[in-house]
């Protein structure tokens, strides 16, 4: 410990000065007593606030075995009694107080004794009172008050935003979101008893009677494995030019000789001969000789006869329009019926009245069903039928459109401009054709669905995309949508 500290350096007044002690004993009290009034010294004039080391800490309590303190009235703190401190030599059990009086110790009352209260050894410490801050619930009601006002905001926000139809980006995210998997699965339906899987080995309705597990067993139908349907036919074999006209004429020949058969036999009766002529003088003879006009113009005269015998025949073989559209019709249910294929587009811009109708023509004429969606960004189109019908339309919609050209609308489209909306119409309101330079098609998908989604071919015009989603999740096809709006 530093000398230099006021506490402990030696006091020249003459109050203070302690005799030099003759014994051991009586040195060893002394240095007992400067410290303890050192301490006390400090306590008093507040010090620097640092608790003494445990091995100080009962000096104050320290006294002469005279009963006396050591130091007199300096080794009081201030503020203290001299007889409220309990001798060591006179110690009381707890709950007792004794106090330094000329009639003796006395007890004090508002001490309770340790057999009627809490357990010898333990004091009660009182309840401390703790006090909140000025404005503490104040700030907490202008919180709720804030939450509840940005809440009602963000609903009157969302409704105006619903009924104008501006919340287009809020079910984007929800279109991606996984449905969460069921309690029960339905094919587990039938073999336990519940709504769950918490309860396994009791549920299950393996043994029971009601169980759809028999000693019977059940023999599926057999069906055609479904990559079958789009195998190709075989293809014949290929000939050469010289094998082809070989089997024409062995196959004629058979032909002949069979006809023959019948005439020999008298079944059908013997052909005109057939005279041309290159084969007059030949096949008539002398009747050519003797009447040459006559018979050149007999001649002539059967030649036009088997001409127009032969254009009668081919007539009679041609189909008709009917005929036409139904073997057409028979052709693209065959192929429909090999797999569904589907095709999705974005189109930035429909206001080229022909693009419009280059699209539902083609499409009615191969057969196909689907929609096209027409919104004032942008415009989608789904189509769906055989491979055949979707390669053609595909074609049409990538390599023989050009959607950037721009024309001017017909009479009959400028008749009812003013009930046509403005984003459909080929000029803007000055009465100029509109920029399609960026017009552009792009296939969004492609691929193959189990059955169709569509019955028929039609369009519909959506002035919002809530109403275009809405429409498409009927056949749920909403995500094609939302991949048209995340696709530049």
């Amino acid at each position: 410990m530093d000398r230099s500290s006021p506490g402990l350096a030696p006091r020249h007044d003459p109050s203070s000065r302690i005799q030099k002690p003759e014994s051991a004993a009586d040195r060893m009290a002394a240095l007992k007593a400067r410290v303890a009034a050192a301490v006390g010294s400090a306590k008093a004039k507040g010090g620097l606030n640092t608790p003494l080391h445990p091995a100080l800490a009962d000096l104050g309590s320290m006294t002469r075995p005279g009963g006396l303190s050591g130091a007199g009235s300096s080794s009081q703190r201030p503020g203290q009694d001299s007889g409220a401190r309990p001798s060591p030599l006179n110690k009381k059990p707890f709950g007792q107080s004794s106090t330094s009086s000329s009639d003796g110790p006395r007890t004090n009352p508002y001490l309770e004794p340790a057999g009627h209260g809490a357990p010898a050894g333990k004091t009660r410490e009182p309840r401390q009172l703790i006090f909140n801050q000025k404005g503490k619930y104040i700030q907490q009601a202008n919180a709720l008050r804030r939450q509840a006002a940005l809440e009602a905001m963000k609903k009157r926000i969302a409704d105006q935003a619903r009924k104008a139809g501006l919340d287009e980006d809020r079910d984007v995210e929800k279109a991606y979101t996984v449905e969460e998997p069921p309690a029960l699965e339905w094919w587990d339906e039938a073999l336990i008893d519940g709504k769950d899987y918490s309860n396994i080995p009791e549920s299950l309705k393996i043994t029971t009677p009601d169980s759809i597990v028999t000693i019977y067993i059940q023999h599926p139908v057999a069906i055609d494995p479904p990559q079958d349907k789009q195998v190709p036919a075989p293809k014949p074999m290929y000939l050469t030019p010289k094998e082809q006209q070989k089997l024409r004429r062995q196959r004629r020949m058979m032909e002949l000789k069979e006809k023959q058969a019948k005439i020999r036999l008298g079944f059908e009766p013997a052909p005109p001969p057939k005279v041309k002529k290159s084969n007059l003088m030949r096949v008539l003879g002398e009747d050519a000789v003797k009447d040459p006009t006559a018979v050149e113009a007999r001649v002539n005269r059967e030649i036009a006869e088997r001409f127009e015998k032969h254009m009668e025949t081919n007539e009679e073989r041609k189909l008709t329009k009917e005929q036409r559209h139904e073997k057409l019709a028979q052709n693209q249910a065959k192929d429909a019926a090999k797999g569904i294929h589907v095709l999705v587009f974005k189109i930035t811009s429909l206001a080229n009245g022909q693009h419009r109708y280059k699209i539902n023509i083609n499409a009615t004429q191969n057969g196909l069903t689907g929609v096209c969606i027409m919104h004032p960004r942008f415009s989608v189109v789904i189509v769906e039928g055989g491979e055949h019908s979707i390669n053609q339309y595909k074609k049409l919609m990538l390599r023989r459109i050009d959607w950037t050209e721009s024309l001017p609308p017909r009479e009959k489209d400028t008749e009812t401009k003013g009930e046509s909306r403005q984003w459909l119409s080929a000029e803007d309101e000055n009465g100029q054709l509109k920029d399609m330079s960026s017009n552009k098609c792009v296939l969004l998908f492609e691929g193959e669905e189990k059955a169709a989604a569509f019955k028929k071919w039609g369009s519909k015009v959506c002035e919002t995309d809530q109403e275009a989603r809405e429409f498409l999740a009927l056949r749920k096809m909403e995500s094609f949508w939302t991949q048209a709006k995340n696709t530049p």
